[in-house]
């Protein structure tokens, strides 16, 4: 159907289609998804995989036994759009645990429920500087963030506390197995902090510590695939609001406070040169998970369990590293001035959308005289001569609004042509001497007869030239 050769389906099977996909199928016929060409797009994603698949080193985790048991081949990567378009290359159909990756969703979870401000009471906000598993509480007796295990215990804690009331019993089973045997029993070192936790008073009132800590593992022990995973991370960059069924699963505020944190605290002891080098909110688990989140365009799940001297995956941060190093995806990435990377929301100048959109602006820009704007489309390279659905060009519109200066900039600059004529047979000099522009008609009158004698068909240097002028005085 989407291909274009319809498909009779009845109701049933009709349902079972569209019901999982409503968001995808209403940006597919509105043509308005955020990545246009997803198939090129994809064929870049593919390349950075290969590119990650390359790299060596690095050992998979085995102080979890069941962490152990995973080849180091392994090697998968899913993303999901928010707008709930979904590629998937290599493994990203083997479970594998979430580990520390649950922590942020976690956190997530408690904000939507508890909000920010209960949660913080408990927790801090600020990265620790030690290994995510130290024993150690900030000024204020708390642990540091939600992304250490400390943190993550402490969160636990509120959130099993959710996990007994009647209405939110049934949301949260949703996330939990009960295979964390293997978690529990290696423990020992976050059973040392929860006893540490529980010394310093860092609980709710009347908190199970045991309780929250076979919470915890059991949260750790959340079976996934890329597949899946990636949802879970298009929801965070969609703003909490999940692109495959459009319902919304977390506030906005639990959303911004988990990326906020992610960003900074997210990757262990490599956050500051993950936030430096890649600049995306990022988690990482010791199964060899890494959540990617790029805000408003997208969700990655990439997995493969060796992992480097820090925890995290190696194919992980290499594939992150690259994704942002062709992608303009990185926070500060499109700052002015900066060297443009490939920009896949970008929409082709044969797209129907993006070829009005720019029509619209052009002739905005020309009835509102606004020749700064008329600038920037000529250095970008859109075509001045561009019409619209009564055949008017930009120097139709200027022309009649008596804007001297655009029409100026229009003719002596751009060199379009004054001879376009409109579905009604009327050229821009026709509409100025219509409306009574006299100053416009002797700027016209004078550029016809430049143009007639051939002198307004500059030849490609002499564009050059005309566009270098225009750089400098900008």
């Amino acid at each position: 159907f989407l291909a274009g050769t319809p498909v009779a389906l009845n109701p049933i099977l009709q349902s079972l289609c569209v019901g999982n996909n409503i968001m995808l199928l209403t940006n597919a016929f509105r043509k308005n998804f955020i990545i246009p060409d997803f198939e090129d797009f994809s064929l870049q994603i593919n390349r950075l995989f290969e590119s990650a698949q390359q790299q060596g080193g690095g050992h998979v985790a085995d102080y979890i036994p069941q962490l152990a048991k995973f080849s180091p081949e392994l090697w998968g990567v899913s993303l999901c759009t928010i707008d709930g378009q979904r590629y998937s290359v290599g493994d990203t159909k083997i479970p594998f645990c979430l580990q520390s990756c649950v922590k942020p969703l976690e956190y997530a979870i408690a904000v939507h429920e508890l909000g920010s401000e209960h949660v913080h009471r408990f927790v801090g906000k600020e990265p620790s500087g030690f290994k995510f598993n130290k024993l150690s509480l900030n000024e204020e007796d708390k642990p540091h963030n939600p992304m250490v295990n400390a943190g993550a215990i402490t969160i636990s804690s509120l959130v099993a506390f959710l996990n007994q009331k009647p209405k939110q019993r049934s949301f949260l089973l949703m996330f939990l197995m009960k295979l964390f045997q293997s978690e529990r029993e290696t423990g020992d070192r976050n059973y040392a902090i929860g006893y540490y936790l529980k010394e310093k008073k860092c609980f709710p009132e009347n908190a199970d510590m045991i309780g929250a800590l076979d919470f915890y593992f059991q949260l750790c022990s959340i079976e996934v695939t890329c597949e899946s995973g990636s949802v879970m991370a298009a929801t965070l960059a969609n703003g909490g609001i999940c692109p495959i069924t459009g319902d919304r699963v977390l506030s906005d505020e639990a959303v911004r406070n988990t990326l906020s944190l992610m960003h900074s605290c997210g990757m262990y002891d490599f956050s500051g040169q993950f936030a430096f080098h890649v600049g995306l909110p990022a988690k990482s688990g010791v199964s060899g998970a890494v959540l990617l989140v790029v805000p408003n365009v997208m969700g990655l799940l990439c997995w493969s369990p060796p992992l480097d001297r820090l925890g995290n995956s190696v194919r992980g941060i290499h594939f992150c590293q690259e994704l942002v190093s062709y992608f303009n995806f990185h926070n500060y990435d499109n700052l002015r001035h900066f060297t443009k990377k490939h920009d896949p929301r970008r929409r082709t100048d044969d797209d129907p959308v993006s070829s009005n959109k720019s029509v619209v602006n052009l002739m905005f820009a020309a009835y509102s005289g606004d020749v700064s704007a008329l600038r920037r489309f000529a250095l970008s390279a859109v075509d001045m001569e561009q019409r619209d659905y009564d055949s008017r060009t930009a120097l139709h519109v200027a022309a009649a609004e008596g804007h001297q200066d655009a029409v100026i900039f229009l003719t002596e600059i751009c060199k379009v042509n004054p001879y376009n004529k409109d579905r009604w047979g009327n050229t821009p000099l026709d509409d100025a001497m219509q409306f009574g522009h006299d100053v416009v008609v002797s700027v016209l009158q004078k550029y016809q007869h430049e143009y007639t004698d051939g002198h307004s068909r500059i030849s490609t240097e002499e564009q050059s030239a005309v566009l270098d002028s225009m750089k400098s005085s900008v």
